[in-house]
């Protein structure tokens, strides 16, 4: 049940923190113009991406619902989902989060307005910030640590969207300034990363005690160790990608870009096993 879990948890993840970053560098990136190249392809991109999101979040409500009564036959009986949903603080939050996917579903199909549905990608990082480890404080204390996750989560949903984004445009690199492209994606990523690495050394020192968990090479702290090897490569890529782009070689930088964006999901991928562990509280 748990290996479920973690896969539902990284697919949600992925496609939510990808519509995001995607929806909010489209207008930084190339301005508010309509885009024959980019805006069709981006829009079916899109609308997959929100459908995987709705039917993500609901294979996480029953996964989770089986785990606390410890019976699959209860993940999917009416009654006990209904008490999930009601008496429990993280149905409580995933009944929002339910109604954001399903509103970003059908504005997508209606080709609702761009703010509409970056609005929507807010509110949908806003109700998963409290689920998890977030919710571990109570009080002032746990306030400040989801919004912590809030912030942390809009930051690498911004850089890993922006990535999908930035592939997308890649692959028709005539059609777009791409020089200016990347100088602009370049200088919001400064601010991306700072806000990322702040936010994730507040989330390690409220969870564990510690500015770092120990033992290093075991559970939870391995699994930190790994996310910030693979963050650590995508900053080392963004540096290529930055020293490349003036010279024009536009097939290499997409597959960096690229390279960088799996990276980005790889992070994602041992942020969905953290979400699973039990912080590692130190003395």
């Amino acid at each position: 049940m748990q290996n479920a879990m973690v896969l539902c948890r990284f697919l949600h993840f992925a496609v939510v923190l990808s519509l995001f970053g995607a929806c909010l560098f489209r207008p930084w990136l190339i301005g508010s113009a309509a885009s024959p190249a980019l805006d069709p392809g981006l829009l079916r991109i899109k609308r997959w991406l929100a459908l995987l999101a709705l039917l993500s979040a609901g294979g996480w409500l029953l996964l989770t619902t089986a785990t606390m009564t410890g019976d699959w036959a209860d993940a999917v009986n009416p009654a006990t989902l209904q008490l999930v949903l009601g008496k429990t603080f993280f149905g409580q939050v995933w009944s929002w989060h339910l109604g954001f996917c399903l509103l970003l579903v059908l504005s997508l199909l209606a080709n609702a307005r761009p703010i509409c549905i970056l609005l929507l990608g807010f509110l949908l990082l806003a109700t998963l910030a409290p689920v998890g480890h977030g919710a571990m404080l109570d009080g002032l204390d746990g306030r400040l640590l989801m919004l912590n996750q809030f912030i942390h989560l809009s930051g690498v949903g911004a850089w890993v969207g922006g990535l999908l984004l930035l592939a997308l445009m890649l692959s028709k690199p005539a059609e777009h300034d791409i020089k200016r492209v990347l100088r602009r994606f370049g200088n919001l990523g400064y601010l991306l990363v700072a806000v990322i690495i702040v936010t994730g050394l507040i989330n390690v020192r409220v969870l564990t005690g510690a500015l770092w968990p120990t033992p290093l090479f075991s559970g939870f702290a391995l699994i930190l160790l790994i996310k910030v090897l693979m963050v650590a490569l995508m900053l080392g890529l963004a540096l290529f990608n930055r020293v490349m782009s003036p010279r024009g070689r536009f097939s290499v930088l997409r597959t960096s870009v690229t390279v960088e964006w799996l990276l980005g999901l790889g992070a994602i991928l041992a942020v969905s096993l953290l979400g699973t562990l039990p912080p590692m509280l130190m003395d």
